[in-house]
């Protein structure tokens, strides 16, 4: 993407039960999708994977935690996802201490663990988490959805 392109952005409003979790994950995938073959950039499985993996931990927390609708937000900066989730909830997540006794709550921990980059931001309504992940985490490595010669 040269100076002046347009973002490679989707936003989509989440709303309903325990379904929107699927769906935002379908539409993750959907999206990388069309990254690599409308503007030819390389997404590994790698990162289709773990961009799955943060929009369901960071969906389900704001839908855990937050009244009212979700809106999320995926686009393509500097060779990064970002998978950016707003909720109504002011209350600014915080990763537990690890605690290999604790059964749940390990969401914000995983996707610490895993991301390239993670920030919160209040907002005037609610609060904006965004997380970052490397579109090709391994150059000479497997590419989602493309076939080589």
């Amino acid at each position: 993407m040269g100076p002046g392109a347009d973002p490679i952005q989707e936003t989509v409003a989440l709303e309903g039960d325990g379904s929107c979790i699927a769906k935002a994950r379908h539409l993750a995938v959907g999206f990388l999708t069309r990254v690599q073959a409308e503007h030819g950039l390389p997404v590994s499985a790698r990162a289709m994977e773990l961009t799955q993996l943060v929009v369901s931990e960071l969906v389900t927390n704001a839908r855990k935690y937050a009244p009212g609708p979700v809106l999320m937000e995926l686009r393509v900066a500097a060779a990064m996802v970002e998978v950016v989730v707003w909720d109504s909830d002011p209350v600014l997540p915080v990763a537990r201490t690890t605690d290999p006794g604790r059964v749940g709550q390990h969401g914000l921990e995983i996707v610490m663990a895993v991301v390239q980059g993670f920030e919160v931001q209040r907002e005037p309504v609610g609060k904006r988490v965004t997380a970052r992940i490397a579109l090709a985490d391994d150059p000479g490595g497997d590419v989602a959805g493309r076939l080589f010669p």
